[in-house]
């Protein structure tokens, strides 16, 4: 087994790749076809059983008592079927269970078979081709009864040849190509030819593999869906002050005198702003409205990017929300600013000053995001340090979490009362290795191929979430839950989201001693961000959920008083959707209110009269 992959899965891997389908499927009209449509490639086995059932031979003993072994081991090999016949019967029923608009069906079954045959989402689509593990059961089924029949077959074809069988025995151990090669022409004694159907020329050709289909997961990065759909992209690699290595995406409008930062919850990257298509996204949305667009990706990959590549996984993990705020945030936002700076061909501005920068930077943060978001701008402010931001859109900031599910609040308790033991063990929350990483992917496959399967996982992560009606399977087969990588959850975030639980307040981490939080606060206690919400200088857009139940609107409108009594220029608004409609489902009238709130900023006079006397001179010259 290499980087945790068997040799059977890669065996299924070349097969699916050779036969151009999703699954085998052995039809009563095979026989018939194969005298219109040219042979398809097969594997070494089936080829041997095709052509050992259709080279004709003259008919002696030896036929004869092969056609009664057949018969014998007919029971055998009605048993072996019966898996096989099972499946076939899974499939029609499902088939015809969709098709069928008048058969009736529980409404969140409905709702999440609607939700997988949007035309507008990019990442599942009609022509893919991935399989699940069912399916990969369902084929290794059939591989392994056509084994079994291949074997009896030679078998009986030896004892009935003893002759022959002992001629290939002995030039086994003279020579063993030798003996592999008499096999092929004595027992075989026929070759059928491939070709691919279309070709002028018949010749066997081997096909081009997609590298983003391995062992068919879907492994598509948002550099893929973007370039797909003809957008630009550019990646850019930020290094942060503690040696972590961040991914900015951008889909570049370099001449663009306005910029949004878009910045992903837990557990998510930055496919979620682009897995809606052109239509439902908001980074597309922003980059047709004349933006240019980053994506922003916090630390917490399984692939572990460090400037030191040797870094131990506890290491690795070691970090709080704290560090997204205080580290990941503000190395990419000032990245962003040099690189606009650059492209503007304006000089670098002076670091404390205030002066007015030569564009405007709009943020869109959603859940764990906009809380890191807000300890940004807020450590930034105390800190007398510029944040370069124009305006903040917040979908369902987390922060406050007092107000949650029964079942956040026991997990929450549990988990800080078995922290000081975890902490030895549990570095992060994670799928360690490649191999179930992609059995996860697979699975997820299988809850999109079987509604009833689907649905049902549907419905339990829904009552694990305390009834929220995200679309929680839809998610798991997005692309950057692949088997190459995959976003995790540290155990000091997992810790620092039950502290703000227990605690009902929007506070920085809580090191465990009074020590640990004098060093890095300077006070026994963690900051309490809060009661900071007064040096928040910029107009900030809250947008809560009336069905989220993983941060409820309660906790939106605790944002928005505290603003609110601060005198922030705060904004609220909430809608009827789930924790995760905010990025992963298509919702119009949220990309329309959140695009008319970034109309509300408008370049710098500054930034316009520059760039017409730059224009000017460059006409004279």
């Amino acid at each position: 087994m290499g980087n945790g992959v068997s040799s059977f899965n890669q065996f299924i891997h070349e097969l699916s790749v050779d036969s151009d389908t999703s699954s085998i499927d052995y039809s009563s009209d095979e026989d018939d076809l194969d005298g219109i449509c040219p042979a398809s490639p097969l594997s070494h086995g089936s080829r041997s059983s095709r052509t050992s059932t259709c080279v004709n031979h003259n008919w002696h003993w030896t036929e004869w008592m092969a056609y009664i072994f057949s018969w014998i081991l007919l029971p055998a090999r009605f048993l072996l079927g019966i898996p096989f016949l099972l499946f076939r019967l899974v499939n029609i029923w499902g088939s015809r269970s969709s098709s069928d608009p008048g058969s009736p069906r529980p409404m969140h079954f409905h709702s999440f078979r609607k939700a997988h045959t949007s035309k507008d989402h990019v990442v599942h689509r009609t022509t893919d081709k991935r399989r699940g593990v069912i399916e990969d059961l369902h084929l290794a089924i059939e591989i392994f009864i056509e084994a079994i029949f291949d074997m009896f077959h030679k078998a009986a074809h030896c004892m009935l040849s003893p002759s022959k069988a002992f001629r290939i025995f002995v030039r086994w151990f003279s020579s063993p190509r030798a003996g592999v090669k008499d096999i092929d022409d004595d027992v075989l004694d026929a070759s059928v030819p491939t070709a691919t159907l279309g070709d002028v020329d018949p010749a066997p050709r081997e096909r081009n593999r997609t590298p983003y289909h391995p062992l068919n997961t879907d492994a598509r990065t948002c550099q893929d869906v973007i370039t797909e759909l003809g957008y630009p992209y550019e990646a850019i690699h930020v290094t942060t002050d503690d040696g972590y290595v961040l991914l900015l995406e951008r889909i570049p409008r370099r001449d663009a005198q306005k910029a949004v930062y878009l910045q992903h919850g837990i557990l998510d990257s930055s496919m979620g702003w682009v897995s809606n298509g052109v239509v439902g996204s908001p980074a597309f949305a922003a980059f047709d409205q004349g933006y240019d667009v980053f994506l922003g990706n916090l630390r917490g990959l399984v692939s572990r990017e460090h400037v030191d590549k040797k870094i131990s996984s506890r290491q690795y993990w070691r970090y709080s929300i704290n560090e997204h705020g205080t580290k990941d945030i503000p190395a990419m936002i000032e990245k962003i600013h040099e690189v606009k700076t650059a492209e503007l061909k304006i000089s670098q501005l002076d670091e404390e000053t205030n002066e007015e920068q030569w564009y405007k930077l709009c943020a869109i943060s959603h859940s764990l995001g906009g809380a890191g978001m807000l300890m940004y701008v807020i450590t930034r402010r105390v800190e007398e340090k510029p944040h370069r931001l124009s305006r903040l859109v917040l979908l369902s900031p987390a922060g406050f979490h007092g107000d949650c599910a029964f079942v956040f609040t026991v997990v929450s308790y549990l988990f800080l009362l078995l922290a000081p033991l975890l902490a030895f063990f549990v570095p992060a929350f994670y799928i360690p290795t490649r191999f179930f990483r992609m059995l996860l992917n697979k699975l997820a496959r299988d809850f999109q191929n079987y509604p009833a399967f689907g649905g049902l996982v549907q419905t339990l992560m829904s009552y694990v979430v305390g009834g929220d009606s995200s679309n929680w399977v839809g998610v798991l087969g997005l692309p950057h839950y692949n088997m190459y990588d995959m976003p995790g959850v540290s155990f000091r975030v997992a810790n620092h989201l039950a502290q703000l639980t227990r605690m009902g307040k929007f506070r920085m981490y809580d090191y465990g001693s009074t020590s640990a939080n004098m060093e890095v606060y300077g006070s026994p206690e963690p900051l309490e961000l809060g009661e900071y919400y007064g040096l928040i200088d910029i107009p900030v857009d809250l947008v809560a959920g009336r069905n989220d139940q993983v941060i409820r609107q309660s906790m939106v409108k605790k944002h928005y008083k505290l603003m609110k009594d601060s005198s922030v220029d705060v904004s609220y608004n909430e809608y009827e959707y789930a924790h995760l409609d905010f990025t992963f489902s298509h919702r119009e009238e949220l990309l329309a209110y959140v695009m008319s709130r970034l109309l509300l900023v408008e370049p710098s006079q500054k930034c316009h009269s520059k760039s017409e006397g730059s224009k000017g001179l460059t006409n004279s010259l």
